[in-house]
């Protein structure tokens, strides 16, 4: 570490505070999210980082970037998003996201519509344990039924992410919920089913607001809604494979494979054709790659200079009862996870000082890790930065911005782990876990 400070400096967090800065503040001074395209806010923030502390070796610092740019978690994010990409490019080319959307119109009532597409990504995404990849791969279904139907595009890409994240909290095998598991020292199931019943009351107020706000929603009946039932097979196929729980990158694989098989059975596209939009896929997902590895990159700086020490030690101190103590870990992972823009990194961050609390106050270790992973996945959803919302917004077309006042279930979810909290709820009887 570059910072032999243990309590870190808050000066350390001037990057980041460039970077949202940046970003935010030319939408607002503009009153358009899109001016400041966001790679260009990352790289600003990413030069300032490495032009603080002007007596440290250059090089060193030049390090540390790359170092934390290629953690794995970013180079699997990237490996996930391209993925994706090649898979809802080739399935849009062969006619699999047109039939879908028409298959949908078709079997599903209007008014259920959205709520329908929420309940598709929680399902997706709590079988694949990602919310990147189910957003990549679900959010050209969400944005073709928002162009058939008089339903926002903002609205129908926030509820894709919205669904993504509730399964990213509770699946078996996201790495956000190994990673709380892990640091607390608890078990996954006994984790699962505390965190199930926190969330469980905030996803079913999530379906009723959304079928408020759809209720009236009207589709376009100049056009018939045709679909071919072969070629909603790769999404299927890639439910059925997230829901046996094979790994993420198999299932997009396997997912690529299918649509090109089945395009040219149908002689959609021939060979060249096939692996033209394999390869397009791949170049619409390569700035938002970029975006992550720069971002990563730059947060390791931040945490080099001490400015992730300084946040969590100015929420630490604060912290005086069993429920402060609560708090005081959902403000750790929220902090970190809106410095991070991730989650899986926010939780691994501050973890293990969240362990050293519960243990100091005596909270329960599934009830930490819970709190843990809520946090860290309601401000994912909810921070315009994030990768989960600039996949999605760039289905569309759109400033990430625009679905923050759509991301009702992110929002929903953290009031369900403030409730939780001041509640005392669950109630749980007393277990020791041997290590």
């Amino acid at each position: 570490m570059g910072n032999h400070n243990q309590n870190g400096h808050a000066w350390g967090l001037i990057p980041l505070i460039v970077f949202i800065g940046i970003f935010l503040g030319s939408g607002i001074i503009t009153k358009d999210f899109t001016f400041m395209p966001l790679n260009i806010a990352a790289m600003v923030g990413v030069i300032t980082a490495l032009m603080l502390k002007p007596k440290e070796k250059f090089t060193q610092k030049v390090e540390v970037f790359a170092k934390k740019a290629g953690h794995p978690n970013i180079v699997l994010m990237m490996l996930i998003f391209i993925l994706a990409g090649a898979f809802s490019k080739t399935a849009e080319a062969m006619g699999g996201v047109t039939s879908i959307v028409n298959l949908g119109l078709s079997l599903i009532p209007q008014n259920f519509l959205i709520v329908g597409i929420f309940l598709i990504c929680m399902f997706i995404s709590i079988s694949m344990g990602t919310s990147v990849g189910t957003v990549a791969a679900i959010a050209p279904v969400g944005f073709g039924i928002s162009e058939a139907t008089d339903i926002p595009a903002a609205l129908a890409m926030a509820t894709v992410v919205g669904g993504a994240m509730f399964g990213d909290n509770l699946s078996m095998i996201s790495d956000t919920t190994i990673a709380a598991v892990r640091t607390q020292h608890t078990r996954m199931s006994d984790k699962f089913k505390v965190n199930f019943r926190i969330v469980l009351p905030g996803a079913i107020v999530t379906v009723f607001i959304l079928w408020l706000l759809t209720f009236n929603s009207q589709i376009d009946t100049s056009h018939t809604y045709e679909f071919n039932f072969l070629k909603v097979i790769p999404y299927l196929i890639v439910l059925i494979l997230a829901i046996l729980g094979v790994n993420v990158i198999l299932v997009l694989l396997g997912g690529i494979l299918l649509s090109g098989i089945i395009g040219f059975i149908n002689q959609d596209f021939d060979l060249a054709g096939f692996l033209k939009a394999a390869s397009e896929g791949i170049i619409a997902m390569e700035d938002i790659a970029i975006i992550a590895l720069l971002i990563g990159g730059m947060i390791g700086l931040v945490d080099y200079y001490g400015g992730v020490t300084w946040i969590l030690n100015f929420v630490k101190n604060r912290i005086r009862s069993r429920r402060g103590a609560e708090f005081g870990i959902a403000g750790l992972v929220s902090v970190a996870d809106i410095s991070t823009a991730n989650n899986t990194i926010s939780i691994i961050m501050t973890g293990p000082l969240a362990k050293d609390i519960s243990d100091e106050y005596n909270i329960d270790p599934r009830k930490s890790a819970s709190i843990l992973d809520i946090f860290g996945s309601a401000f994912q959803g909810f921070v315009p930065y994030s990768p989960q919302l600039i996949a999605a917004a760039g289905v569309a077309g759109i400033s990430p911005v625009m679905l923050l006042p759509y991301s009702i279930y992110p929002i929903v979810l953290a009031v369900s782990g403030i409730l939780a909290i001041v509640f005392n709820f669950p109630k749980l009887k007393t277990q020791k876990i041997k290590r």
